[in-house]
């Protein structure tokens, strides 16, 4: 017999993996079946499990991905990433660099100037990556950047607040899980108030309170200097492991035409299909590495997900119809704890095998 989701968990934290996980699967066999176990219940910052909301929320709201980044930001004017389609952010193919600490101001006791972010973001060109990208993008390299400038473009472009309202409004809402997922600030409005799984020590965020743990804050440093208790497009969602559950689930469906989970027919397949220049990396989604792959050995080699910095993971299987995720507090006390690394293909290959059971049942 399978291990259970709770068996899955526990042995994450016995491990030494990190103080508090849950996990989940679920198996499309007509209807939906799932199983979570684990901390269940608590809202885990999922980190960059954003970025395939995001993705996904630029489709629902029907924002045209062809569309240069300065067709959205004017902070974006002037710089090299002015006439580069949002699309190509989204695929971590804009010829951006990896990160930038945005939030440097912050420690230094001062506010971050939010448009000079921006132009920042907008600005950081690799040196390999000049002049006009070709069709699909420069070299692949995993960019927050990219995401935080389109995150910002699809806040603009529907009037929300920041990419955390978006994705509210165009994912969280019609899925029906905004009550177990989204923003600190969105989920407070909902009357949630936590408690959140705790993340990293860290000092100079400790705001005179005492060397402890970021507790409802989001842990990503850009995002918390940048939106607050609201959410970028690369980090800001919080959420339960049934929320990610179904949040993967209603992909999958919406990609292979199973009734409209969003509400309406949505085109994802650009968010998951496979593209020159080398590189796993999709728009919104990673496909599964062909050797060593954090996914584990279970799930195809179509499958595609997505890691979170904080310990999280998603992985959608559209062969076998089966979606794994784990959330974790791996950086709670440190983001040094590496464990995860390890740990994670195991857990998802357990995942997979107790979808499958639960598909006999």
């Amino acid at each position: 017999m399978a291990s259970t989701a709770d068996d899955i968990a526990r042995r994450i934290v016995a491990d030494g993996v990190a103080p508090h996980a849950a996990a989940g699967c679920a198996v499309r066999r007509g209807a939906w079946r799932r199983e979570v176990g684990g901390s269940a219940e608590l809202p885990f910052d999922l980190a960059s499990l954003t970025k395939p909301m995001t993705a996904v929320a630029v489709a629902r709201a029907g924002v045209d991905r062809r569309m240069p980044l300065g067709a959205f930001l004017s902070e974006a004017h002037g710089t090299a990433s002015e006439h580069v389609p949002l699309e190509l952010f989204l695929a971590h193919r804009a010829g951006l660099e990896a990160h930038r600490p945005l939030y440097e101001p912050v420690m230094r006791g001062e506010a971050v100037d939010y448009p000079a972010a921006l132009r920042e973001a907008a600005r950081a060109r690799r040196a390999d990556a000049s002049g006009a990208p070709p069709p699909d993008g420069f070299a692949p390299v995993y960019s927050d950047l990219g995401y935080l400038l389109a995150g910002e473009a699809l806040a603009r472009a529907t009037g929300a607040r920041d990419a955390g309202e978006a994705i509210a409004r165009f994912v969280l809402d019609p899925l029906g899980i905004a009550g177990q997922a989204g923003t600190v600030r969105d989920l407070a409005a909902r009357g949630v108030y936590g408690p959140f799984a705790p993340t990293e020590t860290v000092a100079w965020r400790g705001r005179g309170v005492g060397a402890g743990p970021i507790v409802g804050e989001v842990h990503d440093e850009n995002a918390w200097a940048l939106s607050g208790k609201g959410g970028s497009g690369h980090a800001g969602i919080f959420a339960t492991i049934d929320a990610v559950l179904t949040f993967g689930a209603a992909v999958l469906d919406a990609l292979d035409g199973v009734g409209a989970p969003f509400g309406e027919p949505v085109d994802l397949t650009w968010t998951v299909r496979r593209r020159e220049g080398g590189g796993s990396l999709r728009a919104g989604f990673d496909g599964k590495s062909a050797e060593a792959s954090s996914a584990g050995e279970r799930l195809a080699a179509r499958s595609f997900g997505h890691l979170g910095f904080t310990g999280t993971s998603v992985w959608i299987d559209p062969d076998a119809k089966v979606v794994v995720a784990l959330l974790t507090n791996r950086v709670c006390p440190t983001r040094d704890n590496a464990v995860i690394r390890a740990a994670r293909p195991t857990a998802h290959d357990a995942l997979f095998d107790l979808a499958t059971f639960l598909a006999l049942r």
